[in-house]
């Protein structure tokens, strides 16, 4: 009489391991139909070019007058160049390079920032174009693109566990203590000798065509009140999940002579183009 419970309670056991199995077996096909999120495409760069070598020393000696007079020594150290200091080479390099000659100290700035998206339903092209839009909305310059997510990177920092590169802030604050583009149309207007009557006047900032995916111009002459012509054009641009901005200065040696704001700009741009050239090879 006791054998007969024991094989009912092994009936019992194996009638509950399979209603569990069945019970799984369902759980499993319900999950089955969810939708799933397919993974943004990744941005077409994963590496950054080294930015001393960007510029070809034939470029630097055009736009750095003076330094190819330099003893051999010397001029190599101009056409070496500085190398900026960044928190990981894999997201944002910068390299810089000035000149001193009689008439004028020039100085010449390139940095490359390879942004990479920390959300799998946001592109790396679309969250360059958000770093983009910001740099262009802070040169006073509008565009007809539509700003993208709110960039993960400004909650993250510069990559896993890197802190944030200063230069973002610097970046971001362009335009903010500059001249507007209203005041940024070429000369000053304090009434110094060639100001704003000056021949070779620079146009004035503004966004640029046929220059990777997006591009603007900032031109930033000498401030009203300011001792000194010094006179800068920045030219930015993006070519997919890459940023890029190139900085050209003049500052001359006496405060009557007043800096070629066209030829700036069209030595940024140039400098700009081969840029985005080497980029796309």
């Amino acid at each position: 009489m006791a054998y007969v419970p024991g094989v009912a309670l092994l009936a019992a056991l194996v009638v509950g391991c399979s209603a569990g199995a069945d019970g799984n077996a369902n759980g499993a096909d319900s999950k089955a139909g969810s939708p799933t999120v397919t993974p943004a495409p990744p941005g077409k760069y994963l590496t950054l070019p080294a930015p001393c070598r960007a510029v070809p020393r034939s470029t630097l000696k055009d736009l750095l007058p003076g330094a190819a007079e330099l003893p051999g020594d010397q001029q190599d150290k101009v056409f070496r160049g500085s190398a900026a200091v960044t928190y990981d080479t894999d997201r944002k390099v910068g390299c810089s390079w000035k000149s001193d000659a009689p008439s004028a100290t020039r100085s010449l700035s390139v940095d490359f920032e390879r942004v990479v998206s920390y959300d799998p339903a946001v592109s790396d092209d679309d969250r360059a174009d958000t770093v983009y839009a910001k740099k262009e909305k802070a040169a006073g310059l509008s565009s007809s693109a539509t700003p993208g997510p709110p960039d993960e990177n400004d909650k993250k920092g510069e990559g896993s566990g890197t802190a944030e590169d200063p230069a973002d802030a610097d970046a971001d604050a362009t335009g903010s203590a500059e001249p507007s583009p209203s005041e940024s149309s070429g000369g000053s207007t304090d009434g110094t000798p060639g100001s704003s009557s000056s021949p070779e006047e620079a146009l004035p900032s503004r966004i640029l065509d046929n220059l990777g995916d997006a591009a603007f111009l900032q031109d930033l002459p000498k401030q009203a009140g300011s001792p000194t012509q010094h006179h800068t054009v920045s030219v930015v641009f993006r070519t997919s999940n890459v940023v890029v901005t190139v900085r050209y200065a003049e500052q001359p040696a006496l405060i009557t002579q007043v800096p070629d704001g066209r030829e700036l700009q069209e030595k940024a741009q140039a400098l700009a183009r081969k840029l985005a050239e080497t980029l796309s090879e």
